[in-house]
């Protein structure tokens, strides 16, 4: 099975410049996480969008990268059924030409 989460939004403290720490920014999550599903092991996707919120909002990241190893991390740990892991981490709003990301892809 593969979890597709996608468009998660939410604010949070995250960066390096003075003003990302002193006021939250939106930023864009999105998933794609790959399992062996029978019935008794399921990943319940609201749990997972629970701990993806919780994970950023309390660790207060500076770099994009260690937000996405810290997730991954955290994840990893809480599903140790997953096999494969994607994410994306959007800041849209930073630059008013664009909207930056960075993504990495894992398999376990």
């Amino acid at each position: 099975m593969t979890i597709h989460i996608d468009d998660l939004q939410f604010d949070v403290i995250i960066g390096l410049l003075d003003f990302e720490r002193d006021r939250p920014q939106r930023v864009i999550i999105d998933l794609e996480a790959s399992y062996a599903y029978s019935n008794e092991d399921f990943i319940n996707y609201a749990d997972m969008v629970f701990l993806i919120q919780k994970e950023l909002k309390e660790k207060r990241y500076e770099l994009l990268e260690e937000a996405l190893l810290g997730l991954k991390e955290r994840l990893y740990t809480s599903y140790p059924q997953l096999k494969t892991l994607k994410l994306k981490i959007a800041k849209p709003d930073i630059l008013k030409e664009c909207s930056v990301a960075l993504s990495h892809s894992w398999e376990f």
